[in-house]
């Protein structure tokens, strides 16, 4: 093998693999003189690679952890299993990684073989993942279009969905991705309302980087207290649940727990009593989803809810 870079390549992807090599193996595989491999070995830890040599018998090369993380190397088995994981990760908001692997998404995405990416989307849409369903789930993909945008950066446009129903299309100058550990936000400049806004990800469709770069705007604060005084300004919008269960306090969700009022309920009944900004019919859902018998006390909107979501899952069952 003469081709240097080629060379150097084929012999970083056989030291990733978590085993010693003696140089005599690696020249044989290599197709190359020891002395080669040698100074091969030298090139690699010059450009940051902290390859380890034993002497001895059983000695040989293997790399080990260093003071920086080198690029690695993937098989198109390992390219697939990373980028599948960080899709069902990032589908989920996971609080202190959430932005980290949007990021490599992005970037392992960007560079996959389309043999690659149809292999990620059809074992991805053969899966489903078990969640809580207390977080709201956004598709990956329109994930790494927004980090790719705001990287750029690039004028992006979408789909909007906003909380009453109203649909809408988007040009906008994306700034950044804000993760509450439970939903995504995308914080940008709307070039047609002339305005900063913030858009629940999850609400958003058909996103797509239109190419056409743009001077990043100065945001009046960081990104995090636009999105937080963005959600403190919607609880004007909340309304009071107030709920019976059939249960036991320690049988209900820790979501519920902390709103359970003393002494509500008895015999085998507790009831719970808090605000919430979510919508009437997601509210439903979720309290749908402890799997506890439970009665709506108010409000009424809380009620009737319920009562379409009964009424859509019996016609579903129904033969």
């Amino acid at each position: 093998m003469t081709d240097t870079p080629a060379r150097l390549l084929s012999l970083l992807s056989l030291l990733q693999t978590p085993r010693e090599w003696p140089g005599s193996e690696l020249a044989q595989r290599l197709r190359v003189s020891a002395r080669t491999i040698r100074r091969d070995i030298e090139r690699l830890r010059d450009l940051g690679y902290p390859v380890e040599a034993t002497l001895g018998a059983e000695g040989g090369y293997r790399l080990v952890a260093g003071a920086a993380m080198p690029p690695l190397l993937l098989d198109d088995e390992e390219a697939v299993a990373i980028a599948v994981g960080l899709r069902a990760g990032a589908g989920h908001a996971i609080e202190g990684v959430e932005e980290a692997s949007v990021r490599a998404l992005a970037k392992l995405e960007q560079v996959l073989p389309s043999r690659l990416r149809h292999r990620v989307s059809a074992l991805q849409s053969a899966t489903i993942a078990l969640t809580r369903g207390d977080g709201a789930s956004v598709d990956p993909r329109t994930l790494t279009v927004m980090a790719s945008a705001v990287a750029g950066p690039e004028r992006l446009r979408f789909a909007y969905r906003a909380g009453n129903g109203a649909e809408s299309r988007r040009l906008v100058e994306p700034y950044r991705l804000v993760s509450t550990g439970s939903r995504w936000y995308l914080v940008a400049y709307d070039l047609e309302r002339e305005d900063w806004r913030t858009f629940r990800v999850d609400r958003v469709s058909e996103a797509f980087a239109t190419g056409a770069r743009f001077a990043a705007r100065a945001l009046p604060m960081d990104a995090e207290e636009f999105v937080r005084r963005g959600l403190r300004g919607g609880e004007k919008q909340t309304y009071v649940v107030e709920v019976d269960f059939e249960a036991g306090p320690e049988q209900l969700p820790a979501w519920l727990r902390s709103a359970t009022l003393p002494g509500g309920g008895g015999g085998g009944q507790t009831s719970v009593r808090f605000e919430s900004a979510d919508a009437p019919e997601w509210m439903a859902a979720r309290l749908a989803l402890t799997g506890l018998p439970f009665t709506v006390r108010g409000p009424d909107s809380l009620a009737a809810a319920a009562a379409a979501l009964a009424a859509r899952l019996t016609a579903a069952a129904t033969p």
